[in-house]
């Protein structure tokens, strides 16, 4: 049985200026710096975890790549100013972990390694990855990828209260009742209404939105009507769920089951969120903001199953990175 992978931005592969070709260029790579305030204290986690406590506050691990244009945004727009960074400074200690990188870090008395070992450790594979560190120093919560300023305040509150020790991200934004920010769903032309999965042998994407959406706009107005992704969309029945429904489906292996369960099964903490399956078996998760070349490549991994190929969708991305740039087609990573 293929593993269950989550899929996100793997940066690394594509912030890098014509690495393969002289005629493909990849392009959209930002440079940045991580703000002066965060916490430097000799990367000493446990005992800035210890010291984050005392002020209670908690500590806030952020997975960085050099040239990540997602990361940039969510500094700029969180960290560097915007409306977050005074809540921000006042419950969280931040320290800045580059996924790549070579500084050590201390994580308890008898446990130290590098920036780009700890990564490897708690499985970073895109950036930014935000880890919050609970009272016993270890992960409490995370997100993969990018979020507004919005749905990251979501976040920030929600971890903040320590909600996440008795609730899920879903529920939590859902009680918050939230009906001056309410999202009213967007018609799409390959959108279907399916509640019977066990017949179906083609690739589905599950797209999972919700009323308190703050990205589901622009991801349909900027991503999915798009000529080149609803070229890839038509590969596959297309159904729109309800995260917060509990209306009865039935899954892939016949169990009943609903849209609210299926988004605490998959941990599915983004909207909009897409599970990808293929013949029955879930193949990817897209649980973060993807440009258009993400997005269609993820795509095109389950649908023509390239799976079987790659165990990895990253050497997926490595492959069909090297195959455009060699063909002197140009890739934008934020278009």
């Amino acid at each position: 049985m293929v593993l269950m992978r989550q899929i996100f931005v793997l940066i690394s592969m594509l912030v890098c200026t014509n690495a393969y070709s002289d005629s493909g260029k990849v392009t959209g790579g930002v440079p940045y710096d991580v703000p002066s305030w965060f916490t430097d204290s000799f990367l000493d986690v446990a005992e800035d975890a210890q010291d984050a406590l005392n002020e209670n506050k908690t500590v806030l691990l952020y997975f960085h790549l050099d040239g990540c244009p997602y990361c940039d945004a969510m500094l700029t727009q969180n960290f560097k100013g915007g409306e977050n960074l005074a809540f921000i400074k006042k419950h969280f200690s931040v320290i800045a972990v580059n996924i790549k990188g070579s500084r050590e870090i201390t994580m308890s008395e008898s446990e130290s390694m590098t920036e780009q070992e700890l990564s490897e450790k708690l499985a970073v594979k895109y950036t930014p990855t935000i880890v919050f560190l609970g009272e016993d120093g270890k992960q409490a919560f995370r997100t993969n990828g990018y979020r507004n300023e919005l749905a990251f305040r979501h976040v920030l509150e929600y971890v903040a209260s320590k909600s996440y020790k008795r609730t899920t991200l879903s529920n939590y934004v859902e009680a918050q009742q939230n009906a001056d920010q309410s999202y009213t769903f967007i018609d799409h032309p390959n959108l279907q209404v399916v509640d019977d999965f066990q017949a179906i042998d083609r690739p589905v994407a599950l797209l999972f939105e919700d009323k308190d959406c703050t990205a589901c706009k622009d991801f349909h107005q900027n991503l999915i009507n798009r000529v080149d992704v609803k070229a890839e969309l038509d590969k596959y029945l297309f159904v729109r769920l309800d995260a917060y429904s509990d209306q009865k489906i039935i899954d892939f292996n016949g169990k009943a089951t609903s849209p609210r369960q299926m988004v605490k099964d998959f941990d599915l903490n983004y909207r909009p969120g897409i599970l990808l399956f293929d013949q029955g078996e879930h193949i990817a998760k897209i649980d973060g903001k993807l440009y258009s070349f993400h997005f269609n490549t993820v795509l095109k991994y389950a649908s023509e199953k390239h799976y079987q190929q790659y165990q990895s969708f990253s050497g997926y991305l490595r492959a069909r990175q090297a195959q455009l740039l060699e063909q002197g087609i140009d890739i934008s990573i934020v278009d």
